[in-house]
């Protein structure tokens, strides 16, 4: 990177609505004005990133935008008293990457309440190995402990245990002391999981099937990406008093159940939201991030690609074709 231009992907509309992406050479002022300059070292990928830069569904709000939910990197310039030049940061959420430019840039200008500082100990690579996914993954931990849920009342159970979301879920509750049974349409995932932790796995196709309003009781807790019919099976199985965390909705918005459980069986279904998420739980996560996830344990979830191996890795990503985390590295 010169001191001139950088490299970015930036999506744009041709005349017909569709999503055009492609590697820039922006300057300074194309970017928004914002109080904080980053050098952005490493970005990730998330569903989310895969959606926006393949333009399926609406994530993308204002146009052109540079996409990336995440972004990790080193502050170069600071209008504000909250940041000084070099100091490590983080974003995630916010709403950059869909409706502010966002992480898949060399250089971005946000807003200081967007940042959290780097934790002690973390280097930019891990907190975008973890990016979205692995902090909305610490926060449903956070719900289930919150719920009560402890490792001597039964298995919990982790559905889309081998995108991102699940991975770190995963690694977190094992090494906690739960019992982790995961979910995956993917028997090529199996040896992957069982390394993060989980003492049993299902397929998803046997979650799939449609549940009556109770079924059997089987889950303490559970940390659901899925949603649909899979999150609707886990509700009628949760056992009594358990706390259900859902964060995601892959597999369908509605939800095809009852009052049943939470009445009968006093279930809680706690939703999880990283995007607007408080200041002070933010650092709380991080914090837990930086000491309950071992770097080797991560550093086995993660595939590195560059810039512009992104739109390829989009694809990848809404197919259930992506492991794990994939990080963008923007400096190399």
């Amino acid at each position: 990177m010169n001191n001139d231009t950088f490299k970015a992907l930036l999506l744009e509309q041709d005349t017909e609505g569709k999503t055009l992406a492609s590697i820039k050479q922006l300057t300074q002022s194309d970017l928004p004005d914002e109080e904080v300059l980053v050098a952005v070292d490493y970005s990730s990928l998330n569903y989310k990133d895969g959606l926006a830069v393949t333009g399926t569904g609406k994530i993308v709000l204002s146009w052109p935008l540079v996409p990336g939910i995440d972004l990790a990197g080193r502050v170069v310039e600071s209008r504000s008293d909250a940041f000084k030049p070099g100091d490590a940061v983080v974003l995630t959420g916010w709403g950059v990457g869909e409706r502010f430019w966002g992480g898949y840039a060399q250089l971005q200008r946000v807003k200081p309440e967007w940042l959290v500082p780097l934790p002690d100990g973390m280097t930019a690579r891990q907190a975008m190995a973890i990016g979205t996914a692995g902090f909305t993954a610490m926060l449903c931990v956070m719900a289930l402990e919150a719920g009560g849920v402890t490792p001597d009342q039964g298995p919990v159970v982790v559905t889309g245990a081998a995108g991102g979301v699940g991975s770190v879920a995963v690694a977190l509750l094992a090494r906690a002391g739960y019992q982790v049974t995961a979910v995956t349409g993917r028997e090529s995932t199996h040896a992957y999981l069982r390394e993060l932790g989980a003492s049993e796995i299902i397929s998803r196709d046997e979650m799939q099937q449609p549940s009556r309003p109770l079924e059997k009781q089987r889950w303490a807790g559970a940390v659901d990406t899925v949603g649909g019919p899979i999150l609707a099976r886990v509700l009628a199985e949760a056992n009594y008093g358990a706390t259900i965390a859902a964060c995601g909705l892959a597999g369908g918005y509605q939800l095809p159940t009852s009052v049943m459980p939470f009445i009968l069986r006093n279930v809680r279904l706690q939703g999880v939201d990283s995007v607007m998420c408080p200041l002070a739980q933010r650092q709380v996560a991080w914090q837990r991030l930086a000491r309950d996830l071992p770097a080797q344990v991560l550093e086995g979830m993660i595939e590195e690609v560059a810039l512009e191996g992104v739109p390829e890795k989009a694809a990848q990503i809404l197919k259930g074709q992506v492991q794990g985390r994939v990080v963008v590295n923007l400096q190399g």
